[in-house]
């Protein structure tokens, strides 16, 4: 009950000190592309530490119409990816008793995790950024396992590059049609609903049958 009086301050308090025609405006359309534009690397290096694909798209985008660079983008994008997963690493690693607490509510995928490095070891490391509903436990796992640190450093960081460059370079090159597919998606926003929800339930599906 605490928590949701303190997140109620908090957004009571951001609320007051801003107008909302100033909040309408933060997320508009032009000032979120110029926000781009202007920290651009900074915002993907942040969202490749969270390991969101969605930035990494947006930087191939970006680098497309000619806002950013290519292969500094590719760089930026990796290292904030290395970085995500070394804390995870570490945080398994160091703090392995509350770490096993909390994974007790994923005791399926915990054990998945466990499997598959058993099973096929550095590969696990590899690529695990590309399994669905693992990319946290993974890491945290290999972590609470007691994996070489710099084994795992070296595995992580050739992962990284990877995952960073065949998410932006695609992005790159078919840029035009993804910017086409945008400005369609725009006008007719509701199939965009329609498809993350979609998209969101496939998911939900996939993971309960995980969890299971």
């Amino acid at each position: 009950m605490k928590k949701w009086i303190i997140v109620f301050l908090v957004f009571a308090t951001l609320l007051y000190g801003f107008n909302l025609s100033d909040i309408k405006e933060f997320f508009s359309e032009d000032n979120l592309i110029n926000l781009l534009k202007e920290y651009g690397y900074i915002i993907l290096f942040i969202w490749s530490i969270a390991e969101g694909e969605t930035g990494l798209v947006m930087a191939g985008i970006l680098s497309h119409t000619g806002d950013m660079n290519l292969w500094l983008s590719i760089v930026v994008a990796a290292l904030g990816g290395f970085i995500g997963d070394q804390i995870y690493y570490y945080i398994g690693r160091l703090n392995k008793d509350w770490v096993l607490k909390e994974l007790n509510a994923h005791r399926s995928k915990f054990a998945k995790a466990k499997l598959l490095l058993r099973k096929y070891g550095g590969w696990v490391i590899f690529v695990q950024r590309f399994i669905y509903g693992m990319r946290t436990i993974i890491p945290m796992t290999i972590g609470v396992l007691g994996y070489d640190p710099k084994k795992y450093a070296l595995i992580n960081l050739i992962s990284a590059f990877v995952w960073a460059s065949v998410t932006i370079i695609p992005s790159y090159i078919f840029g035009e049609e993804l910017l086409a597919a945008l400005k369609w998606l725009k006008h007719h926003w509701y199939f965009g609903v329609i498809f993350l929800a979609v998209l969101w339930g496939i998911l939900w599906y996939i993971n309960k049958k995980e969890e299971n």
